[in-house]
């Protein structure tokens, strides 16, 4: 996961998906036990190195820890500029066996963040399970001010250097519920989300290539999806296959002021390959139909790339990572990805594309629990970003 991604405006699913998943990467990590009985022998201390290699290891580390815990995180995202997020987490069960996607701890979160541009939110998120682990409910609230840069919605040659500066100050939260279905890893989820954005813009109304929009905008959104999700490791996995499909719907009878509808797939594939190496790809697609708000239209989101800079009714993009694991608890890697983004599918119109890539490394913190942690820098034609990443980047929950 990079820490790099602050929530994304208009308090879309995604993004409060997000809020929940910054929180629970870190806290997944460091809740793996239950405190001892009472009649039980204190524990020893832990030790900060494994005895197998002598190096620093935090295995056991996390093994004692439960209870409140505080979170602290950078932000490195590009468009918003460098800051941190943090907050108090209180963990209510054990991690249990991360491997099979079960046993995951319960979590509540109160936090916040700030970065240099002058965005910053408070925000609540809470990741719950129920009967044996079969049901998953996930509620969020948000309250933000965040300070992004407009480029147009497809190829824009107005703004395509010449961005105009906007504000977005969401306030809302969600609700979704995910159902594992038989022994399978197989989930079903439905959810409901409810955000009040209030959208201004530093230019004129009358400025070209400014978008259409209200000053305060209601989104009322149903959020079903599917998931299938054979990973060996939530953190970081080497084999096994994430693959979901989601619809955000969005309705006047739901309680927003549009009515309008979005798709999105995300595949990622993870390989294992000899000598040590490993290979994985992510694929995102999404596309927006009916009358999407401009600040939820979908956007190319690439390691390197500034968060919505390019954004369509469609949207495509691809990323590749080859890591090696060379001497030890040590890798390095790298990774290539290319995206696009135009506005209606049948004609391609406003068709921009933009490629990216980048290396880093890794280091294996928690050899029992498959937890790399390291450093990625991402480029592409816009600018160059620093990522600080926990398990892997497109890590998921």
């Amino acid at each position: 996961m990079r820490h790099a991604r602050t929530t994304a405006p208009g308090v879309t699913p995604r993004a409060l998906g997000a809020i929940a998943f910054l929180l629970a990467a870190p806290v997944f990590a460091q809740t793996t036990a239950a405190p001892p009985a009472a009649d039980t022998e204190p524990s020893k201390p832990a030790t900060p190195s494994d005895k197998s290699d002598g190096l620093p290891d935090l295995s056991s580390f996390l093994d004692e820890k439960y209870g409140f815990l505080p979170i602290a995180m950078p932000i490195t995202e590009p468009a918003v500029g460098y800051g941190a997020m943090g907050g108090l987490a209180f963990l209510s069960k054990s991690f249990g066996d991360a491997s099979k996607g079960l046993g995951r701890p319960n979590i509540t979160f109160v936090g916040g963040f700030g970065t240099a541009n002058g965005s910053w939110g408070a925000l609540a998120a809470d990741s719950r399970y129920w009967l044996d682990d079969h049901l998953q409910t996930l509620t969020g609230f948000v309250y933000a001010s965040v300070n992004l840069d407009f480029h147009g919605i497809g190829a824009d040659s107005k703004l395509e250097n010449n961005p105009l500066r906007y504000n977005l100050e969401p306030k809302g939260g969600m609700l979704i519920t995910k159902y594992r279905l038989g022994e399978s890893m197989a989930w079903a989820g439905l959810g409901y989300a409810f955000a009040s954005t209030q959208v201004s813009f530093e230019a004129p109304d009358t400025t070209p290539g400014i978008p259409n929009y209200d000053r305060v905008s209601n989104l009322g959104m149903l959020l079903p999806s599917v998931l299938l999700d054979t990973r060996d490791n939530v953190f970081t996995a080497v084999r096994g296959i994430y693959l979901e499909g989601s619809v955000n719907i969005g309705g006047k009878w739901l309680g927003g002021d549009d009515n309008f509808a979005k798709a999105g797939l995300t595949v990622i594939q993870y390989l294992p390959l000899p000598h040590r190496f490993y290979f994985a790809l992510n694929l995102q697609a999404n596309a927006a139909f009916g009358n999407t708000p401009f600040y939820v239209l979908p956007y190319v989101g690439l390691r390197g790339v500034p968060i919505m800079r390019y954004q369509g009714e469609e949207v495509v993009a691809l990323e590749g990572e080859l890591r090696w694991q060379f001497w030890k608890r040590f890798s390095i890697l790298g990774f290539a990805g290319a995206g696009n983004a135009w506005n209606h599918f049948e004609k391609l119109d406003n068709t921009q594309g933009v490629v990216s890539g980048g290396g880093g490394f890794r280091y294996e913190l928690a050899r029992k629990y498959g937890i790399h942690m390291g450093l990625d820098v991402g480029f592409s034609r816009d600018t160059t970003a620093l990522y600080i990443q926990f398990g892997s980047a497109w890590m998921r929950p």
